[in-house]
C-alpha cells in the first residue's frame, strides 16, 4: 500500500521511475559495441565541450580518446574537461572534413547545433536556441591527414562523427582511415536539418559499402513540438575478423 502511495505521488509530480537496466541504456549499448570489436581508441569528431568523452568514461571505457573541436569557446571547455585524464587527448583546434585548409563555421546559440552548412527552418523551429548567432573562420583537416599521428601498433579504433550535417564530407576525407576502423557512430537525419546534407539512406549505403554492418540505432534529436524523430544515432561495426 505504501509503495503504491509513493508511486502515485511521484507520477503526480511528473516523474516516472524504473529499475536501471544497463542493457536498455544507449550508452551501455555503445560500450558493449566497442567491446565487441575490441576498440581501444576512440576518435571523438565534433567533441563540443567533451560531453561524449565524459559519457564514455562514465560507462567504463578505459581506452584512449582523441577529441576534435573547431569552435574556440567549446574548445576551451574541452581542454579543461580533458586536462585530468591522461588517456584523453585534445587535437589542436580544427574542424574535420574533406580538405586541409580553412573554412567558415556557423555558431549556433546552443553551440551543439553549430555547423559548416546553413541551417534549415525545420531545425530552427524544432529546437529553441538552435539558430545561428555568429560565425568563425577555423582550420579544417582531413582525417587521413591527422589520424596517423595517433595510431600505434595494436590500435583498434572507432570513429564518432557528430558534425551536424557535415558527415559526408568527413567521410570523404577519411578514405584510408575508414579501411582500418572497427566501427563508426554517426548521426543520421531522417529529415534534412542543414542545407546540402546527404540523406540518411545514402550514409547507411556508403558505410555498408565500406564493410560496416548497421549494428544499432539510438534515439537522437526529437521535435519538441510534435515529438517527431528528426535525427538518430547509428552504430556501425566491422566484423570481418570473425568476432562473435
Amino acid at each position: 500500500m505504501l509503495k503504491k502511495i509513493v508511486k502515485d505521488l511521484i507520477h503526480r509530480a511528473g516523474w516516472v521511475i524504473h529499475r536501471f537496466d544497463p542493457h536498455a541504456h544507449d550508452s551501455f549499448q555503445l560500450l558493449h559495441s566497442l567491446d565487441h570489436v575490441g576498440v581501444n581508441l576512440v576518435f571523438d569528431i565534433g567533441a563540443n565541450a567533451g560531453q561524449f568523452a565524459q559519457d564514455l568514461r562514465w560507462i567504463g571505457f578505459k581506452g584512449e580518446i582523441v577529441s576534435f573541436e573547431p569552435l574556440s569557446d567549446a574548445f576551451g571547455k574541452l581542454l579543461t574537461a580533458a586536462s585530468k585524464d591522461p588517456l584523453w587527448c585534445v587535437h589542436p583546434r580544427a574542424a574535420i572534413g574533406n580538405i586541409d585548409g580553412e573554412i567558415e563555421i556557423n555558431i549556433a546559440g546552443n553551440s551543439v547545433s553549430s555547423s559548416v552548412l546553413p541551417m534549415l527552418d525545420l531545425h530552427q523551429s524544432s529546437e529553441e536556441g538552435a539558430a545561428y548567432v555568429g560565425s568563425e573562420r577555423v582550420p579544417i583537416s582531413k582525417l587521413d591527414t591527422v589520424i596517423p599521428t595517433y595510431i600505434k601498433h595494436g590500435s583498434r579504433y572507432f570513429l564518432k562523427i557528430d558534425t551536424q550535417g557535415f558527415e559526408w564530407e568527413v567521410l570523404d576525407g577519411a578514405a584510408e582511415t575508414l579501411r582500418n576502423a572497427q566501427g563508426v557512430l554517426c548521426e543520421l537525419s531522417l529529415e534534412p536539418l542543414y542545407k546540402g546534407q546527404r540523406p540518411w539512406r545514402e550514409v547507411i549505403d556508403r558505410l555498408e559499402a565500406e564493410g560496416f554492418t548497421l549494428w544499432a540505432i539510438q534515439k537522437g534529436f526529437t521535435d519538441k513540438q510534435n515529438v517527431r524523430s528528426l535525427q538518430v544515432d547509428a552504430i556501425f561495426l566491422r566484423e570481418e575478423d570473425g568476432r562473435s
